[in-house]
C-alpha cells in the first residue's frame, strides 16, 4: 500500500513530494471503473492505451509493455506517477471548496479517484499538504499531517531557507519518512 505526499505553496507550486510504501497489507479491491473500460489488449497501438491502463488500475507487465509498444517500463510504470500527480492536481479545486465551507486545518477525505482517497491539511499560511492513500486511517493521517506541519515550520525558521522554495533538506526528508513509517 502506498501513500503519496505533496507539499504545495499558496500558489500551488510543488515544494516537496514523498512516496511511502507501507508494510501493512494492501486491500485487494477491483476498481469499478476498470470493469467499464474496453479490453485494452486490443488498443496496444493507441496513443491513449497507457493512460487507460493507468486509470483503470491495470498493472500487469504485459499490459504495460503493450501500452508502450513493447518498451519496458521501470518500476511498474511511469504513467502511474503522472496519474498520481494528475489526481493530486485535480483535487486542488475540491480542497479549496472545502476550505471555503470549513475553517479547519485537517480536511480529512476531500476527493476520491478509483482506489485513491485524497486527504488534505491546510496551514494558516495557505500551504497545502495533500496525501493520496488507499486505506482509511483518519487518526494516523491527522497525526502525520501535524508532524509534517511541525517539521515544515522548523524548516521555515531556518534562516538559510527561503520560504516557498523547494525543500531539499535531507534532515527534513528523513524526519518526514520516519513520521510516515510511524503513522501511515
Amino acid at each position: 500500500m502506498s501513500h503519496h505526499l505533496f507539499l504545495l505553496s499558496p500558489s500551488d507550486t510543488p515544494l516537496y513530494s514523498l512516496v511511502h510504501y507501507s508494510s501493512k497489507p494492501a486491500q485487494t479491491t477491483s476498481s469499478p471503473l476498470a470493469s467499464n473500460l474496453p479490453n485494452l489488449s486490443n488498443w496496444s497501438s493507441s496513443a491513449f492505451a497507457g493512460t487507460f491502463n493507468a486509470l483503470s488500475g491495470a498493472t500487469s507487465a504485459s499490459q504495460a509493455q503493450q501500452a508502450q509498444g513493447g518498451a519496458a517500463r521501470i518500476g511498474g510504470g511511469t504513467d502511474r506517477r503522472h496519474v498520481i500527480q494528475m489526481i493530486a492536481n485535480a483535487s486542488l479545486d475540491a480542497i479549496e471548496e472545502v476550505m471555503r465551507k470549513d475553517s479547519v486545518m485537517y480536511l480529512k477525505s476531500v476527493d476520491k479517484f478509483n482506489e485513491w482517497t485524497v486527504s488534505a491539511f491546510v496551514t494558516p499560511g495557505n500551504m497545502k499538504f495533500v496525501l493520496l492513500h488507499e486505506s482509511r486511517n483518519d487518526d494516523g493521517i491527522k497525526a502525520f499531517f501535524n508532524d509534517v506541519w511541525e517539521l515544515y515550520v522548523k524548516t521555515m525558521l531556518n534562516p538559510f531557507h527561503t520560504a516557498h522554495t523547494p525543500i531539499r533538506s535531507s534532515v527534513f526528508d528523513a524526519r518526514v519518512r520516519a513520521s510516515a513509517k510511524k503513522y501511515l
